[in-house]
């Protein structure tokens, strides 16, 4: 029976994601994603009154209510009422109020910016501006879009501030006596550590029976979300189009509301039977890929612009010295798993 040898497990570093010792980087993040981190583990202009006490033009005035394509049979958000200068929802500068020394959230921008990304509420007070007519003061802290910002937690769009975490991005590397090399999905041991699996003497070897990995997402607007990881080989620094897709694994669906961390279901395993591919990624290293497609609530499609799977952070793996010493320099951010911010 021909005999084989697993190489081990890869993993990457905390400066981005993690995976089979790796070391992850910010720099192909495509959103502000200064607080990424991941890695694995070895072995695995308005608002002044007018003379009359009433706003001057609102230059949002034509503001309709954010757009929904939440799931069916769920309701729309509700309709704002008031008027179109003094919409009752927004208790903007000027409009009337009813009870002098309160307060209110107030906001002046447009709706579909409302509560996404680093865009805030800001206080109005309720005040007498002169004999008869009371109104709301000024918004007072609220946070608008930056200007000319597109991505980002400053642009004030759907998934715009965000992070997806995965628990475990180690690949195993099986060697079979005849010199073929392939890659599979590591499994979480009884210690919570990743672990080769047990695979047959002839090659290929099956995939694992156990899932890959368990993961969660927190983003600032409800959506329908497919996520995905892509292990490549090449270089982390000069990633191309020309790279070998070691293994690709996806998860997908409704995650329900907005800023608060919820479980995914669990990325599948795999088995990669590019030889090729394997034996270039285990000598001479490679990276993960996270990307995201889907479209929130609001309508936003996620994307790249063209209906393609948008690339937003890409990940180095730690080379497999460190599986036999982890205390070398180069392995000291290795974990196990760990995430994309975006």
């Amino acid at each position: 029976m021909p005999k084989l040898s697993i190489a081990g497990l890869v993993a990457m570093c905390l400066v981005g994601f993690a995976a089979t010792p790796a070391c992850s980087s910010s720099e192909g993040s495509q959103f502000d994603d200064a607080g990424s981190s991941g890695g694995l583990v070895p072995d695995g202009a308005f608002g002044t009154f007018g003379d009359a006490g009433k706003p001057d033009v609102d230059q949002y005035a034509n503001d309709p209510p954010a757009p929904w394509c939440g799931p069916a049979g769920q309701p729309q958000p509700p309709q704002p009422g008031g008027t179109l200068e003094c919409p009752d929802d927004k208790n903007k500068p000027g409009c009337p109020c009813s009870k002098e020394g309160e307060t209110a959230p107030c906001w002046t921008g447009l709706r579909k910016h409302r509560h996404l990304g680093a865009c805030k509420d800001g206080v109005a007070t309720c005040q007498r501006l002169n004999e008869t007519y009371k109104g709301w003061s000024s918004c007072e802290g609220q946070v608008l879009p930056k200007a000319g910002a597109t991505k980002g937690a400053a642009a004030c769009s759907c998934f715009s501030a965000g992070q997806w975490k995965i628990d475990n991005t180690s690949p195993c590397f099986i060697d079979y006596s005849a010199g073929q090399t392939y890659a599979v999905s590591t499994v979480v041991d009884g210690t919570g550590k990743a672990a080769c699996p047990t695979v047959s003497n002839t090659p290929p070897p099956a995939v694992p029976g156990s899932p890959w990995s368990k993961n969660s997402l927190k983003v600032d607007c409800a959506g329908k979300f497919k996520l995905c990881y892509t292990l490549k080989a090449g270089s982390f620094d000069a990633p191309t189009a020309a790279d070998c897709v070691l293994a690709t694994t996806c998860t997908e669906t409704t995650y329900d509301k907005e800023n608060v961390e919820q479980a995914f279901p669990d990325l599948p395993a795999w088995v990669s039977t590019d030889t090729a591919c394997a034996k270039k990624f285990k000598d001479t290293g490679g990276y993960g890929e996270m990307t995201v497609v889907g479209e929130s609530v609001r309508c936003d499609k996620i994307d790249d612009g063209g209906g393609k799977a948008l690339v937003f952070n890409r990940v180095r793996y730690c080379e497999l010295a460190c599986n036999a010493n982890p205390t070398l320099p180069q392995c000291k951010d290795c974990q196990q798993g760990g995430s994309g911010s975006f």
